[in-house]
């Protein structure tokens, strides 16, 4: 008997080993936060950090949604080995914190999560006062989690990333297309194959004739084949050509604002479905059994909030279509969800030789698998493709989390954002499920500039409205909601059917003074990659044939400029200025006539009627519409109260907003 149980519990050991998500937590620094301050209610903070091994099983049900995942190595129990790097901040005693577990999705390797809702200065490894702001993640009881899930973040120290292992043919080495893109602002004679300084697939055949350089002048202009012998792979030192697999050169050198792109085939690329995975099973193991490596207890956490910004929200929306919220054991990973102006996007985080960073501007990256169908979450049938999908219409609804859209004014000028709630046709509203709410925050960039507010890329100075006084109200009703305690506000957008939602050409914007405009907006288009990538996540056709472009709707807006819809935060509701989600770029910065990438402007009203009949500005001077500082204040201070009351401010940040209006107050009449 004593044989057989010790049998028994050997297999049973084996098995669990071999069918394991998280084999361990490897910590390499744990260290108190600010000396042991105490953040209100729950106390002091420590932050570990480190790398967690996983261990996933290739045939469980839950993981044949990972592409290629039949492609790689296994261990000796038949799973799949790798490792994500992690950073957690957490109350010392998590009996004292809120129940609730943040966790952000890192847009390319960082942490946004402090400076964003704390208004704290950015870190990669926070240590400062300043980097944990005033504290307000901390004294509402939060533990904050980041994993690293991308495997070719910039090689930057504190950038998080996954380390999985690279896929492979028994027939050979796995060998695929791979596209990049690009635009230069000043002349230059090499540029990286990847994007935005990450590390790029190699080629791995310099002369495969797969391998095409063009160059065109618009994102719709035909594209000329730039011949072979003008160009290859590598970078130019000392006027050198040196042979690099990560480059492309080109002899003549590269011109400011021309498209150009090149094909070339590589091979044997990283499993990059495991990122998704890593943060599935990290956020699974704390909630259903704790992690004792980190003093987390299997009742520390009742619910888990998912928060992503821009590229995040987007991997949080595809998170969502392709089913990572269902773990192993078909268990809901997140209880919540916040895709933070991710727009209609969805992206590359979950296909052969996907490029993670890659996204769609109006004039950075071109058609990648970004901005495509299916947009909304309830099914939809493509015309033009007969396709019917949705974002969650095919998922269990008891595996669904609550789930936020919010979206700034950008997003629907440069991100496609009216597609996630219009028909495909762009002729009526769609409906929305229960457990869904979207949020547009009127009159917004992709995030906000400081105080006072200068000229970027743009013809404008950039948009310094910040929306992020009502994201942190959203954040709270959003963890009340996981905890089916309240429900949230209502959503707050753009609609058709009252007509707060209009085509471009239908917007009236007022003519101002020395204020180029533009009814051209981001296009999403119907894109094909070939016949493998809707049912095998694997692209074979580059670039994509494109189809037609699906319409795009954005806020209709008063005699000022200014949104009539969404969210108006307290200096929209009582204006100093007109504020846009779109700015068109400078001559320095790219084509004049094309909205420059993630940038609103912000116009300041005359100050005067005197000013205002003396430079023709159809809008009244401040001195029309406000008699005093003091009636301006009044009016600011009633639209916040208002704003608090609906659930989209909370109380305890008006003081600092009241400042705000008086700063802001004071620099546009100083003029």
């Amino acid at each position: 008997m004593r044989r057989f149980l010790a049998a028994l519990v050997f297999v049973l050991i084996i098995q669990d080993i071999s069918l394991a998500k998280v084999l361990r937590f490897e910590i390499t620094q744990r260290e108190d936060i600010l000396n042991g301050k105490s953040f209100g209610l729950a106390g002091s903070y420590e932050k570990i950090s480190g790398i967690i091994h996983f261990s996933i099983d290739p045939q469980n049900p839950s993981n044949r949604i990972i592409t290629d995942v039949d492609q790689v190595s296994l261990n000796k129990n038949g799973a799949i080995e790798f490792s994500s790097e992690f950073y957690f901040i957490k109350p010392k005693n998590p009996e004292r914190g809120n129940g609730g577990l943040l966790f952000e999705v890192g847009n390319r390797g960082g942490k946004g999560l402090l400076s964003f809702f704390n208004f704290a200065s950015s870190s990669y490894n926070p240590h400062s006062e300043e980097h944990f702001g005033d504290g307000f993640l901390m004294k509402e009881g939060l533990s904050l989690l980041w994993v690293g899930w991308q495997w070719d973040t910039p090689e930057i120290e504190g950038r998080m990333r996954m380390y999985p292992p690279t896929t492979q043919s028994p027939d050979g080495p796995l060998k695929g297309l791979v596209r990049s893109d690009f635009v230069v602002r000043t002349p230059t004679s090499f540029h990286s194959l990847a994007d935005r300084n990450h590390v790029p697939y190699p080629v791995s055949d310099p002369n495969a004739p797969e391998n095409i350089l063009t160059v065109r002048d618009d994102v719709e202009s035909e594209r000329e084949i730039v011949p072979h012998e003008n160009w290859g792979f590598g970078k130019v030192v000392n006027n050198e050509v040196v042979l690099d697999p990560g480059h492309v050169f080109l002899k003549d050198g590269f011109i400011p604002f021309k498209i150009y792109e090149v094909v070339y085939v590589s091979e044997n690329p990283p499993l990059v479905g495991l990122g998704p995975a890593a943060i599935r099973d990290t956020i699974s193991r704390l909630k259903s059994t704790g992690a004792d490596e980190l003093g987390i207890q299997k009742t520390s956490y009742d619910r888990a909030i998912a928060f992503g910004i821009s590229q995040s929200g987007r991997f949080l929306r595809t998170f969502l279509y392709y089913g990572f919220n269902q773990d192993e054991q078909n268990v809901p990973v997140f209880d919540g969800v916040i895709a933070h102006v991710a727009g209609g996007g969805r992206g590359s985080f979950n296909h052969r030789f996907a490029q993670a960073s890659r996204d769609a501007h109006p004039y950075i990256n071109f058609f990648h698998p970004t901005d495509i169908f299916p947009f909304t979450d309830r099914a939809q049938t493509d015309p033009d493709t007969g396709i019917r999908d949705g974002i969650l219409s095919s998922h269990n609804s008891s595996l669904l989390p609550k789930v936020f859209y919010t979206n700034s004014s950008y997003e629907y000028w440069g991100r496609s954002a009216s597609l996630i709630h219009t028909s495909v046709d762009g002729e009526e509203d769609a409906k929305l499920m229960d457990t869904v709410r979207i949020y547009q925050f009127s009159g917004t960039q992709h995030g906000p500039t400081r105080f006072p507010p200068e000229v970027g890329i743009g013809q404008q100075p950039s948009n310094p409205m910040d929306f992020r006084w009502s994201m942190r109200a959203l954040l709270v009703a959003m963890d009340r909601w996981a905890n089916n305690e309240t429900t949230p506000p209502n959503s707050s957008y753009g609609r058709i059917e009252d007509g707060s939602l209009v085509n471009p050409d239908n917007l009236n914007f007022p003519e101002l003074p020395e204020v180029n405009n533009s009814t051209r907006v981001h296009k999403a288009y119907r894109a094909d990659y070939g016949e493998s990538f809707r049912t095998k996540g694997v692209v074979t056709q580059e670039p994509p044939k494109i189809g037609r472009p699906y319409p795009i709707m954005v806020p209709a807006v008063n005699s000022d400029g200014n949104e009539i819809s969404g969210i108006s935060l307290p200096e929209h509701s009582v204006p100093l200025a007109t504020y846009t989600g779109w700015n068109l770029f400078n001559k320095k910065s790219g084509p004049t006539h094309v909205l420059s990438s993630m940038q609103g402007s912000y116009i300041p009203f005359p100050r005067t009627r005197a000013e205002q009949e003396e430079s023709g500005d159809p809008r009244p001077s401040i001195e029309q519409r406000y008699p005093s500082r003091e009636h301006y204040l009044g009016l600011v201070s009633e639209a916040a109260l208002q704003l608090i009351q609906d659930g989209y401010l909370l109380s305890q940040d008006l003081p600092q907003i009241l400042t705000n209006a008086k700063t802001h107050w004071n620099h546009v009449m100083a003029q």
